[in-house]
């Protein structure tokens, strides 16, 4: 009888971070009546998005990073319309409002959400495409592909060029099921862990602490990070920055001194696969600096964003 009973519960620990998340609420249309900003109906799912800034002007388009949706750029978004920018932000698939479709997250599922995006919002001129941490590889991908949709592109403590995500990390991304279930049972207590460090650090969005670990308690947020990791972020971008190069397009790298996610040696790989990519360094800056320090990164902005 004790021998079943161990048994059980085992099978309980092993089945329960599986039960936990299919018990969290999904998100859908009672989810999102307090959103900001619309919707619309994609190739693969709900997107939600929105237009800050000027009300006229040139079009700027920002991609947000693996675990914090398009809120990250409110304050950037600001700062762009009192350049005249006309800012469009959104929520990737499985973070924010949108939707959380199954699949690979790869580089290829990111931008076609994008190009869906600015095909059914009638975005017909050139961009000037900002990319936040992972946002950074989408962007570079998507402008890789679209090169005659971009005006310049920038990127913000970019990934494609290396990445720190810790030992956990690297074990879920190489073991399939054994990951995915530390993926489930771990992530949680790690992302709260990790945003808690910041809590005391100055931000120009509110409560981004509490914004950052609310994105737990929705289903399909963990396995959507999980996704990304083995997607997108283990993906090498170098053809991609060197097909940026060869297309002529516009490139502002701004990097964070002290940032421990997007080692700042990247930047020795940007500069070999595209020799004519401005840099920007930011001291004294880890890999928040969209927010705590959104001053400093305006202002490595300055010149190319009046080009």
């Amino acid at each position: 009888m004790i021998g079943w009973i161990l048994v059980a519960l085992i099978a309980l620990g092993v089945a329960w971070p599986f039960i936990r998340e299919a018990r969290k609420p999904a998100m859908n249309a009672q989810a999102r009546r307090s959103a900001p900003g619309e919707f619309v109906t994609l190739s693969r799912g709900v997107t939600h998005y929105q237009w800050l800034g000027a009300t006229r002007g040139p079009v700027a388009v920002c991609v947000h990073g693996l675990t914090t949706p398009s809120y990250v750029w409110g304050p950037i978004a600001n700062g762009l319309g009192r350049l005249g920018f006309r800012v469009l932000v959104y929520d990737l698939y499985g973070r924010g409002y949108s939707d959380r479709p199954g699949g690979p997250q790869d580089a290829p599922f990111f931008v076609a959400q994008l190009a869906d995006l600015l095909d059914e919002l009638g975005v017909e001129e050139d961009i000037t495409l900002l990319g936040y941490s992972m946002g950074g590889a989408i962007a570079t991908s998507f402008a890789a592909t679209y090169p005659e949709k971009l005006r310049q592109l920038v990127l913000i403590a970019s990934a494609g060029m290396g990445h720190n995500l810790g030992p956990v990390a690297r074990l879920v991304q190489n073991h399939d099921k054994l990951g995915r279930w530390l993926m489930l049972a771990l992530y949680g207590r790690s992302h709260r862990q990790a945003t808690e460090a910041e809590r005391g650090l100055p931000s120009s969005i509110e409560n981004i602490v509490d914004l950052q670990q609310g994105e737990l308690t929705m289903r399909g947020f963990v396995p959507a990070v999980l996704s990304s990791m083995r997607g997108i972020l283990d993906e090498d971008q170098e053809e991609d920055h060197r097909e940026v190069s060869r297309e002529g397009i516009q490139v502002l790298a701004i990097w964070a001194r002290d940032d421990e996610v997007i080692p700042i040696t990247g930047m020795g790989k940007l500069a070999e696969w595209n020799r004519v990519a401005r840099h920007e360094v930011i001291e004294g800056a880890g890999h928040g600096l969209a927010y705590t320090h959104t001053d400093e990164v305006m202002h490595a902005m300055r010149d190319l964003m009046r080009d």
